[in-house]
């Protein structure tokens, strides 16, 4: 299923809204089977598309938990400034 979201992020008309959604929740569940599985991180290294999945699941914890800590930075930081400027007006 990794191999297949890394497909349609790559041809990103290749599949219809609906497909990609059901691809996406059947990585979703399969994540949820998977966690504390050794074999987890390794597949997540080799899996972009499927590790920012796990990471947006995880946010509300972990924040940015699989990105370099200056890219997480940079992604807070401008979070922080989009929220700022929505509130201002």
């Amino acid at each position: 299923m990794a191999a297949l979201l890394e497909r349609l992020e790559r041809q990103p008309r290749s599949a219809s809204a609906g497909q990609y959604r059901g691809v996406v929740q059947q990585i979703r569940e399969l994540l949820a089977e998977a966690e504390g599985d050794e074999s987890l991180p390794a597949l997540l290294a080799i899996a972009p598309a499927t590790a920012e999945l796990y990471e947006n699941l995880h946010y509300e914890h972990a924040g940015l938990c699989r990105s370099p800590l200056e890219e997480a930075l940079n992604a807070e930081l401008a979070a922080s400034t989009v929220i700022k400027a929505a509130r201002s007006r």
